[in-house]
């Protein structure tokens, strides 16, 4: 019989929001929109998409393991030498090369319940010792990790602005906490939502923290670029750190029509500036909605935002009357926010039908509550 490791047996895998198509089978909807993953609502950088279809002859051939092209771009585009760049497929897939290159088992691993759900899976599924602080007002409670601090600790994770909160971490009080981090103790500092959070002027920006040799800083392609579906994601850090996690990659990744994509994206400077309008103007409207309805929600530095609810039931009951009017939302239970739902920005058109439904779907549950 096979001995499978218990902590494989306890292992939760990562459960995504749910699929239009799965809705629409579900509920037999004409009318689906999903706000619940982060994604681009815009769809993929239209370069991105030329890039590709020119792409597609050339499937037969392995990708370049070395990712000379991709690295060439990243080094120009972010003046740093190609020794300090590390892209891979998607932030996941690094999580997991740092979790594996930098911890060994019985070693600790740091960051705070109610984060990114990835970094717990990846941690939990390579048998490290997970240990989480609370959060605080929703947002890290950066002297809370610093206390938990030990001699086996030897990484710490940190998503700014926080995934699924919002919550950002001011300058300030970043430095502060990186000046009090042993210097063996590996800080990663994870900026999936970099675009949006670079419009506040109190923002960490995390390659200018790249003179510390204990800092890697994580960038992906998939939310502001649009380009979810080929996961790719960069690291960023001193050379020898790059080279270790470098020896723990797969090869042939990123895939070659993510590198394609991705070399034809960073110049598509446009659909960023289209991107950051509208998500604006999303955002404007939802938060204007949730004050008029009196719902409690962060204020966020991404690009979503977490609505709040008294309790669980509550908060488990509107996400489903939001399915069944054909909005797809995120229900925070497995981030460890069981009364949190989730909502990103959306075009103009998604984020109307969606005020709609909430409104109506905040109503129902509003009446009842007096009923009862």
């Amino acid at each position: 019989m096979m001995v499978i490791p218990e902590y494989i047996k306890k292992l939760v895998p990562y459960k995504s929001g749910k699929p239009i198509d799965e809705l629409a089978r579900e509920k037999g909807l004409t009318r689906i929109v999903k706000l619940a993953s982060n994604e681009n609502p815009l769809g993929p950088s239209p370069m991105a998409l030329e890039a590709i279809k020119a792409g597609v002859n050339d499937l037969h051939r392995y990708t370049d393991p070395g990712c000379f092209q991709l690295l060439q771009k990243l080094s120009t585009a972010y003046k740093l030498p190609a020794d300090q760049i590390f892209p891979a497929s998607g932030s996941d897939a690094i999580i997991q090369y740092i979790v594996a290159a930098f911890s060994e088992a019985g070693d600790e691993l740091l960051s705070s319940a109610g984060t990114f759900i990835g970094w717990g899976v990846n941690v939990a599924k390579l048998g490290r010792k997970m240990v989480n602080v609370p959060l605080m007002n929703y947002n890290y409670d950066l002297d809370g990790i610093l206390n938990k601090i030990t001699e086996k600790t030897r990484i710490i994770y940190i998503a700014n602005p926080n995934n699924p909160t919002g919550m950002l971490i001011g300058k300030t009080e970043f430095d502060s906490f990186l000046n009090k981090v042993p210097e063996n103790v590996l800080v990663v500092y994870d900026e999936a939502y970099h675009l949006y959070a670079s419009q506040n002027a109190n923002y960490p920006d995390g390659l200018s923290y790249l003179n510390r040799e204990n800092v890697l800083v994580l960038r992906t392609f998939s939310k502001s670029y649009g380009l979810a579906g080929l996961r790719v994601g960069v690291a960023f850090g001193n050379a020898e750190l790059i080279q270790m996690l470098t020896k723990t990659r797969l090869p042939f990744e990123p895939n070659q029509l993510a590198q394609l994509a991705v070399l034809a994206a960073m110049d598509d400077i446009g659909f960023l500036q289209k991107t950051l309008e509208v998500h604006n103007a999303s955002m404007k409207m939802l938060c204007s909605k949730f004050d008029e309805l009196g719902m409690l929600y962060t204020h966020s530095a991404s690009n979503f935002t977490m609505l709040l609810f008294a309790n669980e039931e509550i908060a488990n009951q509107f996400h489903s009357m939001c399915l069944d009017n054909g909005l797809i939302l995120r229900g925070l239970a497995s981030f460890g926010i069981p009364n949190g739902v989730r909502i990103n920005s959306g075009t103009i058109e998604e984020t109307v039908f969606a005020l709609e439904v909430i409104s109506r779907v905040h109503k129902s549950i509003t009446e009842k509550q007096l009923i009862q």
